[in-house]
């Protein structure tokens, strides 16, 4: 049985107790800084020695995101960014992964891709936004486009470095057994790869994420980001940091969640034991 195979079963069944300990463990740990900056802000706040203003108090922060949430625009402009950022991300992630599993492969493919697509790579997400906005508007297709750029390059780099660095002498036991380039693609290559994508999988959610709010802030009607700069424009510091933080929360949940994934399916790497 390979490891693919292997991961999946394994990724079938219930985190042992254990697990789940060392899960709180880690979120109990990292939750000490936050919760005593927030406790110092909230006393700060209360005793006049910040300006509402200019920081305001985490208990109004939460009665603006109380009273959102109940009017049901939260909800709405987390649906509209949460659906660009996944449409963005799919489209993009694929793309990564298929230019990154030629290139990886085929050294005539490298020779023709790779050095457009490192030039490409370098180019900040500031810096090409105002053009996309200008090829195709205002609309969805550009803040899916910004965030598929951003996606993809995470994915394509990881991937192709990923199978580049496989082992040679697993190549040499695949002829010994006789494997098909099929066989030796879904039995060899992709498992001994897979830490590579993972990670890149991993990194091209998070700059998708990175890539939505750029998008939003440009330009946009609904989303979070609009919800920010519409909060910026009346004054209304309290739905600016609900936007922030919603961001910030929203980008460390989708991490959290590639380590699960990570930790399951990598379950055989020395460094995901115990």
């Amino acid at each position: 049985m390979d490891i693919v195979a292997r991961s999946i079963q394994i990724s079938r069944k219930p985190l042992a107790p254990a697990a789940w300990r060392h899960i709180l463990t880690d979120w109990g740990t990292g939750a000490i800084i936050p919760v005593m900056t927030i406790v110092l802000w909230q006393l700060a706040g209360s005793m006049g020695w910040v300006s509402a203003t200019f920081l305001p108090t985490p208990l109004s922060i939460a009665r603006a995101f109380t009273d959102l949430l109940v009017s049901g625009e939260l909800i709405h402009h987390m649906g509209v960014s949460m659906g660009r950022a996944g449409i963005g991300f799919l489209i993009g992630g694929v793309l990564g992964l298929v230019f990154g599993i030629l290139t990886g492969l085929f050294r005539s493919v490298e020779y023709v891709l790779d050095p457009s697509v490192q030039i490409l790579r370098l180019v900040p997400h500031l810096a090409i936004a105002p053009l996309i906005i200008l090829w195709f508007g205002f609309g969805e297709v550009s803040k899916i486009t910004i965030i598929m750029t951003g996606s993809f390059f995470p994915l394509y780099i990881n991937t192709f470095m990923g199978i580049r660095n496989v082992d040679n002498k697993l190549f040499e036991v695949a002829r010994v057994l006789g494997f098909s380039p099929y066989q030796k693609l879904r039995r060899l290559i992709l498992p001994a790869a897979l830490p590579g994508i993972l990670l890149g999988l991993r990194l091209s959610l998070a700059v998708a994420w990175i890539g939505l709010v750029v998008a939003e802030l440009i330009g946009s009607q609904s989303g979070i980001g609009f919800l920010i700069n519409e909060a910026k424009q009346n004054s209304n510091t309290e739905i600016v940091f609900v936007g922030i933080i919603i961001f910030a929360i929203v980008g460390k949940l989708i991490d959290s969640l590639f380590r699960i994934i990570e930790r399951k399916f990598l379950f055989w790497r020395e460094s995901y034991k115990g």
